[in-house]
């Protein structure tokens, strides 16, 4: 900081040693005392530095106050120091009026988004009426084509839940309630809900009880296992899936397609759908991304082994300090 200073005064310094240098070029002409001559140079010396040195203790004073107001991230400018001349008084109003309208701009900003939020969360609860008339119909046809139908519309289901899921998270609110719960049981209510869609395929599922007892909320925890079913069916046309425990974690196994190894390191990224996803003109890329957006949120982990042709296994991990909730 001290450097700093010495570059910011660096012309002031250069002209007073040019004037010293004149100074004493003149006394030497007229053979003025050496005496004389130093004592003067020693007195303008001390007085030099004096004012050297309060001018280095403003500066720097102003210096941190800056660096603390940047540090806080604050969008007012009210903790400025203030102007020393017109010039910094012209920087600070310019300042001010920047700050002015970038809150102006957020607060717009942040009106559309809830106003966009507002929209799609009243667009997801309106389109359940029809999807539920429509279940009713399929309930009572005798259409060889129910069981597709009714897959189709369960998928539809599916996807109404992601804006509704992606909606929340991205949103100001918190919806989560941790609680002990019992692992298997949050399994078994996922697995039941994609019946349809297992005997639809042709596609066993071996599931092992895990007799495990997790700290979690099990409704955002169903909802990251049923992300999770929904790719592997989604990419499994042979083989099967399996749901089993391994040490503290919940693995979901598929014998799918697989992953290219390029495109694991950006899986659960918001809107990344890698070669699959390209592969499947209709993946959005939301699915990975809530589950790893729920996970970190309740504390859990997410991590994905694949290869192309192999398969997928994804582990949601559970291990983690006991905590104390009041």
């Amino acid at each position: 900081m001290f450097l700093q200073y010495l570059k910011s005064r660096a012309r002031v310094i250069a002209a007073l040693l040019a004037f010293a240098l004149i100074f004493a070029l003149v006394f030497s002409l007229y053979d003025l005392p050496v005496e004389a001559v130093g004592y003067a140079s020693l007195l303008c010396a001390a007085l030099g530095a004096g004012v050297f040195a309060y001018g280095y203790a403003r500066w720097r004073r102003r210096c941190l106050a800056l660096e603390r107001l940047a540090k806080a991230a604050r969008l007012s400018c009210e903790a400025l120091p203030g102007p020393r001349d017109g010039l910094e008084e012209r920087y600070q109003e310019l300042l001010r009026g920047l700050a002015e309208e970038l809150s102006g701009l957020e607060a717009r900003a942040d009106a559309g988004r809830r106003a966009a939020a507002d929209y799609y969360a009243m667009w997801a609860h309106q389109i359940k009426t029809p999807i539920a008339a429509m279940s009713l119909i399929l309930q009572q046809s005798a259409s060889p084509e129910k069981p597709a139908l009714n897959a189709e519309l369960f998928r539809i289901e599916q996807y109404v839940g992601m804006v509704l899921g992606y909606l929340k998270l991205e949103g100001d609110g918190n919806d989560f309630v941790l609680r002990r719960h019992s692992l298997d049981g949050i399994v078994r209510a996922s697995v039941r809900k994609f019946t349809p869609l297992f005997i639809l395929k042709k596609l066993p599922l071996d599931f092992a009880p895990t007799g495990l007892e997790v700290l979690t909320d099990a409704k955002w925890l169903g909802f990251t296992i049923e992300q999770l079913l929904s790719n592997a069916l989604k990419y499994t046309s042979s083989g099967g899936i399996r749901i089993y425990a391994e040490g503290d974690a919940l693995c979901v196994e598929d014998t799918g397609m697989g992953i290219a190894p390029e495109d694991l390191p950006r899986l659960g990224e918001r809107g990344f759908t890698g070669y699959n996803g390209h592969e499947d003109k209709k993946s959005t890329g939301l699915g990975l991304y809530l589950c790893r957006q729920v996970c970190g949120k309740l504390g859990h982990t997410l991590d994905i082994e694949s290869a192309p042709g192999v398969g997928t296994k994804v582990r949601i991990g559970f291990g983690r300090p006991e905590a104390i909730y009041e």
